[in-house]
């Protein structure tokens, strides 16, 4: 495994390999199975396994000596020769590109995991077995999924070889699983997940079996955590905490992470302290609902959830503003008219809503105007530091999340990491970074006269 720090390129094969075996109720059910996967095995490991990298003419046969469809392609070529054949992706304006290409990662190559086909010996008569006890067939796809994090000048042949390892132990990781979860003839199907492990674990894959939820693995989660030397009081290893590669989008349309984007403000002996994970960013006129000018504190809650949802904290989808409202009612805060209303809420009825819906407890920070919130530098910091989760600010009429601090120990100097609700536009990365909806904000952003209440989000204790 590549430390992430050296790591240029993520190899990514992947392709189905089917799983048919015949079963009956006898003892040797579990051999069968095994046997079955062990023909799997040697099936990735012959010299008909094939990786077509997609978007390029590259074909590479990795157990036949290393044999490439491309002569420039040998033995001895490192991995980020295979670069210059990929076809880059001109989706976009120039501007979006180099704002995009700043960001993102390691170099990601997929590959497509295929098999040559050959004709069957025409000297070679059909065999026919009589089976006299019932059998029952079973037939399912093998989602194979296998990653490789390594530096661009490794050669290419060894980086090969690791696939086809990789591919070989998934297999066997495969079997294992199903064999675990089987119900007589009845097999679920194995799911590979990749998860960014601090170093030097680096990035691992895991095997799920599909059907069974995060609530009923927690044991297996326990057993991994240890493995990896990893926190017992916080998800790491979830399906909602999977990697998401640098070449994926998400689907549901929100930004995730714009902060990501921005540049440190510039403060002497100044440090750091940021949200930790992912949230998506939630604001005025999203998902057909026009609340502007009342739905700010709802847009930050939406924001809240989505940080607990994508840490893998809770299954929970992010709530709407009418879920938002009943949720008040059901816990007494408010009347049942309060339902379809335009009222606003504030930092308390954000409190109340993460812990009806999420089970999640807040503290409350009380400042009695805004010029005091210049001396709240370490408390923050130690927030960020310690939960990591986004920060509810409300006073007066406006609502605001708080991302981070750029605190100074000696000076006191302050700046504060904003993500604005108020926003009105559509999923605009540029615009909003360049518009200050997402950006670093000195003390004078407060109204110095008005009170505030910060709601700071506390994590659960879960795997």
């Amino acid at each position: 495994m590549v430390h992430s720090e050296d790591c240029n390129i993520i190899f990514r094969v992947r392709g189905i390999l089917e799983f048919a075996c015949q079963l009956d109720d006898s003892n040797e059910a579990q051999s069968t199975i095994s046997k079955t996967f062990q023909s799997l095995r040697s099936k990735v490991s012959s010299n008909k396994l094939v990786f077509s990298v997609t978007n390029s003419p590259v074909l590479i046969w990795p157990n036949k000596s290393f044999q490439s469809s491309v002569e420039s392609l040998t033995e001895t070529s490192a991995c980020g020769d295979i670069l210059k054949y990929i076809e880059s992706d001109n989706s976009g304006s120039k501007k979006a590109s180099k704002k995009k290409d700043k960001f993102t990662g390691p170099t990601v190559v997929n590959m497509k995991m295929l098999f040559e086909v050959t004709e069957p010996a025409g000297n070679e008569a059909p065999s026919l077995n009589r089976v006299i006890r019932q059998q029952h067939c079973v037939r399912m796809p093998l989602p194979m999924d296998c990653v490789l994090s390594i530096t661009n000048n490794e050669n290419l042949a060894n980086a090969c070889k690791g696939l086809v390892e990789a591919l070989s132990n998934q297999v066997s990781d495969m079997e294992e699983v199903v064999l675990r979860y089987r119900k007589g003839s009845s097999l679920l199907v194995p799911q590979p997940f990749h998860f960014q492990l601090p170093e030097p674990a680096g990035l691992n894959t895991v095997i799920y079996p599909a059907g069974v939820p995060d609530s009923q693995l927690q044991a297996v989660r326990e057993d991994l955590h240890r493995k990896f030397d990893l926190p017992g009081d916080r998800p790491c290893l979830r399906r909602a905490n999977a990697f998401r590669f640098p070449d994926e989008a998400y689907k549901d349309g929100y930004l995730r992470n714009p902060h990501v984007h921005l540049n440190p403000p510039n403060i002497e002996d100044a440090k750091l302290y940021l949200v930790q994970g992912v949230y998506s960013y939630h604001h005025y006129m999203q998902d057909r609902v026009n609340d502007d000018g009342w739905g700010c504190a709802y847009r930050s809650l939406q924001t809240i959830c989505s940080w607990f949802q994508q840490q893998g904290y809770v299954e929970t989808a992010v709530p709407t503003h009418t879920q938002i409202q009943q949720a008040l009612v059901d816990a007494g805060d408010k009347e049942p008219s309060f339902v379809g209303s335009r009222q606003w809420i504030g930092s308390i009825e954000v409190q109340v809503v993460l812990n009806q819906l999420l089970g999640v407890t807040s503290k409350i920070m009380f400042v009695s105007q805004g010029s005091e919130l210049v001396t709240k530098g370490r408390e923050l910091a130690n927030h960020f530091q310690t939960e990591g989760t986004p920060i509810m600010i409300g006073g007066g009429v406006l609502a605001h999340t708080i991302l981070g601090v750029a605190w100074s120990e000696n000076s006191g100097q302050i700046r504060f990491l904003i993500l604005d609700p108020h926003y009105t536009g559509g999923e605009e990365l540029q615009t909003i970074i360049d518009k200050g909806w997402c950006g670093w904000k000195g003390p004078e952003f407060w109204d110095q006269n008005a009170y505030y209440n910060l709601c700071l989000p506390q994590r659960l204790k879960t795997i």
